[in-house]
């Protein structure tokens, strides 16, 4: 742990990183009819819509000619670190992630920049940016332009389009009973950010963690004939495990005592550093939910986290594997 910078980017923003997403459940009931899903009907050559609003994946997906699918994706949120160009490399970082969520391979990046130019120095969007482009370069994605604004709150993050095979993309309607379920990071990054908004004590291993790209991951479960997964930020484990169970009709038990954390998160929780977004996501599939541990473990378990790992319905080589897919139950997650 480090001093922070002197401007402290997390004190200009309500919340923070993932945890900043409008709640689940009050997102569901926004999209419930409207048009976009799968069977969406257009005039013109415009290609297949293979992935949609249907299920809540991690983007959207099209098939075209050649091929090939054409997967786009848009993500952004307020300063989860104080330094600038770190926050840059989370940021895209965990934009891209969507795309290998999906099974794809980013392309072409876009910046999305909202700057308050009267309370914070116009430089630091520099270095926000230089870290974006950094990360953007590490994935081998050209990112060219973008969208400025003038705003009260803070925001970066990316619109990225990707590529991938149609008939090997990574969905939540698709995992099947009797797999097991790999996660490529630890949790607690929400704690972990908490506290260092609330403390100004850096975390180095966090930030490691949040700037590493799921690339390798996506790669492998690919390799290894997956065909199920999605990325774990802002609605925990636990909400986007409920989203792929119930997208394919079936149920997730979790081996709680498997889950991997990250060094000092469990003591972060302890000391009340709980984002309300992690609370939010345990209110949210706590009907759905059968469990045996204690609440404390639930809310870890819910931790809405930035730029977190792959939950992959398969087991992958290197990585821990924390549940399985059965089929469907009573509750679509149970967590033991």
């Amino acid at each position: 742990m480090t001093a922070t910078p002197t401007v402290r980017l997390t004190q200009y923003a309500a919340g923070g990183g993932c945890a900043c997403k409008v709640p689940p459940g009050e997102l569901e009931r926004v999209l419930a009819g409207l048009p976009g899903g799968r069977g969406t009907v257009h005039t013109g050559e415009v290609g297949e819509l293979l992935v949609g609003l249907e299920h809540g994946d991690d983007a959207a997906a099209v098939r075209i000619a050649g091929g090939r699918a054409v997967i786009a994706t848009a993500d952004f949120f307020t300063p989860v670190v104080d330094d600038a160009y770190d926050w840059g490399r989370i940021a895209a970082a965990n934009a891209l992630s969507d795309v290998y969520a999906m099974g794809g391979e980013p392309v072409l990046a876009v910046n999305l920049l909202a700057w308050p130019r009267e309370r914070i120095p116009f430089e630091l969007a520099a270095e926000v940016l230089r870290g974006g482009a950094e990360v953007a370069l590490e994935a081998g994605c050209h990112l060219a332009g973008g969208h400025s604004i003038d705003d009260p709150e803070p925001k970066y993050g990316l619109a990225v389009t990707g590529m991938g095979d149609p008939d090997r993309l990574l969905r939540n309607d698709a995992a099947r009973p009797g797999t097991p379920l790999t996660l490529t990071k630890p949790l607690g990054l929400g704690v972990l950010n908490n506290r260092h908004k609330a403390t100004g004590e850096r975390f180095e291993h966090a930030i490691a963690a949040m700037t590493t790209l799921n690339r390798d991951a996506s790669r492998a479960a690919l390799a290894a004939g997956c065909t199920a997964a999605t990325d774990v930020t802002g609605f925990g484990l636990l909400g986007h495990l409920y989203k792929m169970a119930r997208a394919s009709g079936v149920s997730a038990v979790v081996d709680s005592a498997a889950v991997p954390y990250l060094e000092a998160a469990r003591e972060s929780h302890a000391a009340g550093h709980v984002p309300g977004g992690s609370v939010r996501n345990l209110d949210w599939v706590r009907p759905h939910l059968d469990a045996s541990v204690s609440e404390d473990e639930l809310v870890l378990l819910a931790d809405a986290q930035t730029s977190g790992g792959l939950l992959i319905a398969g087991e992958i080589p290197g990585y821990p594997v924390v549940g399985e897919i059965v089929e469907a139950g009573e509750h679509p997650l149970v967590v033991r």
